[in-house]
């Protein structure tokens, strides 16, 4: 080894060819500038002047591995370890750390088995050079499995030459936003799905994008009436990038506001997904109290407003870095990415399930060609659970990345979910209207959604976790509220809801219909299942002190009409009893039992029949 005297100090290279140090020599001053295209171009001269010389091959290998040209940097790698299978035990790490990134499982197996060979390693690079095997372990039985994977190209309606990326719809999928970069301005644009097709993709508001700052990694609620968005370096920024709403209004949408603390910290947090009740936030943060590297963390709504950030922990997070959350509508599955869970290089997409006692799972990675040796991130999945959205620059598009979609493997769905679309109108004047919605699980009557339905359009869109039954009330100041019942027990049927609900004006004989009221066949009985529906009631009285009520009960025309008659009386009798015991004025009060009178559908079908056998209350006096 060739010793020479270089500026006052003594270096040791592998070369004993003057003209190839000084051409490393001037490489490494190059480097000094980050100027890299020259400091490539002197270690080619170094190398040209000696092929044997080690330092500058693994010189221009680091050099090669940053600028992305990694087939090229490995080489250069296996060309040190040929020349001396000693000369740097790191070697070993870096270029079996670049294999995995070229699918060059086999061979990056072997140099990291090679590395942690060698003793006195710090314990860190031992950590990360067991954590490659594994992925190549995961890698090659992964490739020999393959699942289904035929992506989709969403079209020229919604790609360009620019990329495309972090696509969200709503939960009828009738609207797609997603980020679109141009001069290296990311800003976000729409698109609707009309009778099945995408429409040309649109600018989304002044409101929101900006010429100076980035905005992007968005989230939508399910009714698409919120966007949760990031954005960077803002003036009213608390870190360096932090999470912002907006409103949707009318055909625009309002001046976004930073969500603040607890959320956002001087860290940086962004890539936001809220749950389908809207109470519920996931993002990635880098603050402390994490595993390493960005974590996720998600916040709940309180009375007293957003809770302190809670890190999902060990089963979610590792050492190293999970990104890109996605809560389904199910609220107990979950995608994301990561780069610390076995796969098959950089980040990959990973499931997690929430169990009985509302603990997260090990993530299960979705598996080969989903995920690859370069990075998968940013997808979403449909409401409907059978689909997936993401963006590729390594499929055939219309240029940098597109977006697609693909049909999701059994095994990595959600649970099933449906969704209720509706309108809310005054029932005399028929002009839509907005109104207090609100969804109980009927098992636990506790709340699943809270919301209004939009001022223009009276609309409104809520997703169900199917399997459970719900019940649905509509109210407004002035109006005797509706109620709807969805039972979804033991159904797995995705078929979407569809209603319009008109709303009565208080006025003397009006009626409505309770539908969450419940009785067991022949029984008079309130079931548990009834108190919600009985507690809206109470409330109805509270706010409207001067209303006077009937309750009434109904039959179908099966049976004694003797039986019927005391039946549908008794039924209505337990209502108001119940009204009396909690506190309603018996003067405001009366019943009565109406048998198989007044039907509402014929009695020539068992849901005619169903529909028969009710409970409603009417307006005597106000």
């Amino acid at each position: 080894m060739l010793t020479l005297k270089v500026s006052g100090q003594t270096k040791q290279y592998s070369t004993t060819n003057a003209a190839a140090v000084t051409y490393y020599q001037k490489a490494s001053a190059f480097l000094d500038r980050q100027d890299k295209a020259n400091a490539v171009a002197q270690l080619q001269k170094a190398l040209d002047a000696d092929k044997n010389f080690m330092e500058a091959h693994a010189q221009l290998a680091d050099l090669l591995k940053t600028l992305a040209q990694y087939k090229e940097a490995a080489e250069h790698y296996r060309q040190v370890i040929a020349l001396s299978p000693d000369f740097s035990r790191g070697i070993y790490l870096k270029l079996g750390d670049l294999e995995i990134t070229l699918a060059d499982y086999t061979q990056a197996k072997i140099h990291l088995e090679k590395y942690i060979t060698y003793p006195s390693l710090t314990t860190e690079n031992r950590f990360y050079a067991r954590k490659l095997i594994a992925d190549c372990d995961f890698s090659m039985d992964a490739i020999s499995k393959p699942v289904p994977f035929k992506p989709i190209n969403l079209g020229p309606e919604i790609n360009s030459a620019n990329d495309e990326y972090l696509p969200v719809s709503t939960a009828d999928e009738g609207m797609l936003i997603f980020t679109r970069k141009i001069l290296n301005n990311e800003d976000f644009y729409k698109s609707a799905k009309i009778n099945g097709q995408w429409t040309k993709a649109a600018y989304l508001s002044k409101q929101i994008n900006t010429a100076e700052f980035n905005e992007g990694a968005q989230s939508i609620s399910q009714d698409g009436k919120y966007l949760f968005f990031t954005g960077c370096n803002r003036p009213d920024g608390m870190g360096r990038c932090d999470i912002y709403i907006t409103q949707k209004k009318g055909d625009d949408w309002s001046k976004p506001f930073n969500l603040s603390a607890p959320i956002n910290s001087s860290g940086w947090e962004s890539q936001p997904s809220i749950s389908a009740d809207g109470r519920t936030l996931y993002f990635v943060s880098n603050r402390k109290g994490g595993y390493g590297g960005y974590d996720i963390w998600k916040c709940r709504v309180t009375e007293k407003g957003w809770s302190e950030p809670e890190n999902l922990g060990p089963k979610v997070n590792t050492a190293y870095d999970e990104q890109s959350p996605f809560i389904h509508p199910d609220d107990s599955t979950l995608y994301f990415c990561s780069n610390g869970w076995p796969g098959l290089g950089n980040k990959d997409l990973f499931v997690s399930r929430l169990d009985k006692a509302g603990k997260w799972q090990k993530p299960e990675n979705m598996g080969y060609p989903i995920n690859s040796s370069g990075d998968e991130n940013g997808m979403s999945i449909t409401t409907s659970g059978g689909y997936a959205y993401f963006a590729s620059n390594t499929l055939s598009g219309y240029g940098g990345f597109d977006i697609y979609m693909f049909e999701l493997p059994v095994k990595a769905r959600p649970h099933a979910v449906t969704y209720v679309t509706g309108s809310v109108i005054d029932a005399t004047t028929r002009k839509p209207m907005e109104a207090s919605v609100e969804i109980v699980d009927l098992a636990t009557n506790q709340p699943v959604y809270q919301s209004m339905t939009s001022t223009t359009k009276g609309d409104f869109l809520v997703t169900l976790v199917t399997g459970r039954n719900y019940g649905l009330t509509i109210f407004k100041n002035g109006y005797l509220f509706s109620s709807e019942n969805f039972s979804l027990a033991g159904q797995k049927s995705n078929t979407p809801f569809k209603i319009e609900v008109p709303l009565n004006a208080i006025e003397i004989g009006k009626t409505a219909i309770l539908k969450n009221i419940f009785f067991d066949s022949n029984r008079f009985d309130l079931k548990p299942e009834s108190q919600s529906a009985l507690q809206y009631l109470l409330n109805f009285m509270v706010i409207n002190p001067t209303v006077s009520i009937e309750i009434s009960g109904y039959t179908d025309n099966l049976g004694n009409d003797v039986m019927n008659q005391k039946l549908s009386e008794n039924r209505a009798k337990s209502v108001y009893q119940y009204l009396i015991n909690h506190g309603a004025k018996a003067i405001k009060l009366q019943y009565k039992g109406y048998g198989k009178q007044l039907p509402v559908a014929p009695n020539a079908t068992e849901d005619g029949r169903a529909k028969n056998r009710r409970t409603e209350f009417k307006i005597t006096a106000k």
